[in-house]
């Protein structure tokens, strides 16, 4: 069996300090993390959200030019129909 040997107490008095110290900043250093995905969730959010209204105006734009171009040529429909009507 080995022999235990002693430690130098200022060994053991700067580990044990490194180690409060450590535990000390640990919830610190959680909230910092915790704060910058929030922040990073938030701007993803923000970005799909503009992304979203993009694209749905640019929907909304090809719907008015289709109803427009239906409103158009609902002229020349009927003008068609009543050519072919008098022809009889």
């Amino acid at each position: 069996m080995a022999e235990a040997l002693t430690v130098n107490a200022q060994i053991t008095d700067s580990v044990t300090q490194a180690n409060v110290k450590v535990l000390g900043d640990a919830p610190a250093q959680a909230m910092a993390n915790l704060y910058q995905s929030i922040g990073s969730s938030i701007g993803l959010a923000a970005g799909n959200a503009v992304t979203a209204q993009q694209q749905a105006n640019i929907v909304h734009q090809a719907a008015t030019t289709m109803g427009v171009t239906l409103l158009y040529s609902l002229g020349a429909a009927a003008g068609g129909n009543a050519a072919n009507n008098a022809d009889g």
